[in-house]
């Protein structure tokens, strides 16, 4: 991998890595503003803000924005997290021009036309209903907002009805102006990429861009709890989670390992003892969520009713489990696994273009995959046990559950278990 970077000054910096081989570039403008950046007037804003950037500028409507990709085989895509939104582009590498002058034009002229947002509001209104229909979307929505309740980093992404409906086109164009700005934007491009080319179109459309904007985010606290909804859903989806560690900490890379080791795949721990031999539950699995400023350690399980009651006991059981025993061949075989999905994914521009951006975000540079690779393999058995010492020795847990989950554990139980 070899990165081309450029810095502008008004803050904007742009990255490419040219894969000389390809016919087709992914590019994309990433921003470092998603829903925790909002204000709670402002909940649901940021996606909000995404979907509209499609909805005509000063000199295409929506409709010409998407013909003007499609008609050379093109295709644009955006999405909003909790801590930054992208808009992305992927074409031939004739056609990375085009890509970029319009992903330009969609973020610096938007119009917010009345009519637009009017139409669109009732498409999020159908995809948060959506959303509530989901049960894995629920318990998490659900989750997250017990982990981190009163704070943007626990309110759902897409907002609620009510908050999606208020916002006007002043509002958006308040948030864009505040957030929108040089030092939260980076260009990344994979691909068969001219670097130069790509820094004239950025320079030429973000002329008036300002450099600096609106204060970081409140600090994430974290509290946990407890939260449960009775449903009529065939499943009980529940979700039991505990702080984890920062992308930035020094525990990030061995939280990352002790998750793969929990639920990681049809190997891990979980889903041996819970699926595989006592046959809890149809799926499980762990994850660990990085923020800038904290975590998620978390499990994440479907089962039927009769089975609610012995989930979580078991799952807890194989928390402290691996406090007290991990073995090297099975932090080997993780090592393995987040390798070989690194080296995999330099295959990919799409992945490649997304990875650096997220390095940019994170770390303030492009990391090299061996740099990376080498922070992996540093990671022992002693670490990741350590690591889980400190995360799950006196944790105060947080509990999401959904449907038919009469025969669930109290909170106060479940504590508990954690304690004993």
């Amino acid at each position: 991998m070899k990165v081309t970077t450029t810095k502008l000054d008004n803050g904007i910096v742009i990255l490419s890595d040219n894969m000389e081989h390809l016919e087709s570039a992914s590019l994309g403008i990433w921003v470092k503003s998603g829903s925790r950046f909002e204000n709670e007037n402002e909940h649901g804003i940021s996606h909000l803000l995404e979907h509209m950037a499609f909805k005509g500028t000063k000199t295409r409507n929506a409709k010409q924005i998407a013909e003007q990709i499609e008609n050379v085989g093109g295709e644009l895509n955006a999405a909003t997290s909790i801590e930054h939104t992208g808009y992305f582009a992927r074409t031939l590498k004739e056609d990375t021009g085009l890509a970029a002058e319009i992903l330009s034009d969609i973020l610096q002229n938007s119009l917010f036309n009345e009519n637009e947002l009017s139409r669109e509001k009732q498409v999020i209104v159908q995809e948060i209903g959506a959303s509530h229909d989901d049960p894995d979307d629920q318990a998490f929505d659900m989750f997250l907002s017990t982990a981190y309740p009163n704070q943007a980093i626990g309110r759902p992404i897409l907002g609620t009805v009510k908050s999606v409906c208020d916002f006007t086109p002043n509002a958006i164009r308040s948030y864009l102006h505040n957030n929108y700005v040089g030092d939260r934007m980076i260009v990344a491009a994979a691909g068969k990429i001219d670097h130069d080319g790509l820094v004239k179109i950025i320079e030429k459309q973000f002329t008036d861009l300002h450099a600096t904007g609106s204060k970081q985010p409140e600090k994430a606290n974290y509290v946990g709890g407890d939260a449960r909804q009775t449903s009529k859903h065939e499943q009980a989806h529940i979700i039991l989670g505990i702080e984890g560690r920062a992308y930035n900490s020094d525990g990030y890379y061995a939280t990352l390992i002790l998750a793969k080791i929990l639920g990681g795949g049809m190997s891990s721990r979980l889903f041996q003892e819970l699926r595989e031999k006592r046959g809890l539950c149809y799926s499980i699995y762990a994850f660990h969520w990085a923020f800038a400023d904290s975590g998620i350690l978390g499990v994440a399980s479907a089962t039927g009713p009769e089975q609610v009651d012995e989930l979580i006991p078991v799952i807890i059981e194989e928390l402290k489990k691996v406090t007290q025993d991990i073995t090297q061949e099975e932090v080997i075989r993780v090592r393995n696994q987040i390798r070989a999905g690194l080296l995999m994914s330099l295959e990919s521009p799409t992945a490649r273009s997304g990875q650096l951006a997220r390095q940019q975000i994170l770390f303030g540079h492009p990391v090299e995959m061996q740099e990376t690779l080498e922070r992996i393999n540093k990671i022992d058995a002693k670490r990741v046990k350590q690591i889980a010492l400190e995360l799950i020795q006196d944790a105060k847990p947080t509990v999401a559950a959904l449907g038919p989950i009469e025969k669930m554990p109290d909170y106060q139980t479940i504590k508990q278990h954690f304690a004993s």
